[in-house]
């Protein structure tokens, strides 16, 4: 099938993410109990905020690169790329607001890398706008903006909860900013646009199973890191 004979469907898109985020619940431990809310540990928690951190930047990165693909092509995708890009720079420091709360200096935070899995991510990306252009970044961009507005409000509640609420407002901030600025509906469009100009629907589907699976992957990673191991150290 050529570019852009095939519209994106909404309903089929979110249906899939929803049925993905519920295979990896059922086999990543405490990842259920995570994102409802039920469930949050100190170590694990703050990590999570460090990958976000690290993943942030990156993610800028793998958009600027997508939107070099876009170049003179498509000149409406690419002022949506570049207006949601204009906007997500430096959200970062939102985060390390709280991490500095909990006690990580920015120099502390700069030593840690990523996990494989996030690396394998932006690989992903980074290797697909080749092959492809812009079409798999707005793709995860679609998706990452599906599932702040489905679950990080609940995970941003459970924290404030169980931290206190200084340790939380810079994802708070973040919260707000993105509802402010509809990014839901503004990256629904761009993965719309970028799908007919540069790839098929049946490839953004395939491209969300890979997604959701590598956000498994991340969360399995999370768990054995801080909550596994540690347990484990402790018999």
């Amino acid at each position: 099938m050529s570019a852009g004979t095939e519209k994106l469907d909404r309903t089929r898109l979110e249906k899939l993410a929803a049925d993905l985020m519920e295979e990896q619940f059922q086999r990543v431990p405490q990842m259920r109990e995570f994102h409802a809310g039920e469930w949050i540990d100190r170590d694990y928690y703050i990590r999570h905020v460090i990958e976000t951190v690290l993943r942030i930047r990156l993610n800028n990165e793998v958009d600027t690169y997508a939107l070099f693909k876009v170049g003179s092509k498509d000149d409406t995708l690419a002022a949506n790329l570049a207006k949601y890009l204009a906007e997500e720079f430096g959200h970062e420091t939102m985060f390390t607001r709280d991490l500095k709360k909990f006690g990580l200096s920015a120099e502390e935070l700069e030593t840690y890398d990523v996990f494989p899995t996030t690396k394998q991510l932006m690989g992903y990306l980074r290797l697909a706008a080749d092959d492809r252009g812009p079409a798999p970044t707005t793709v995860w961009d679609w998706f990452v903006e599906w599932y702040s507005d489905r679950y990080n409000q609940i995970i941003t509640n459970k924290a404030t909860e169980v931290f206190g609420k200084e340790f939380t407002r810079g994802k708070q901030a973040h919260l707000d900013f993105d509802e402010s600025h509809d990014h839901d509906e503004l990256m629904f469009r761009t993965v719309s646009r970028a799908v007919e100009s540069f790839g098929t629907a049946e490839q953004a589907y395939s491209d969300l199973v890979t997604f959701v699976n590598l956000i498994g992957d991340y969360f399995a990673e999370l768990y054995k890191t801080t909550v596994a191991d540690k347990e484990l150290s402790a018999v």
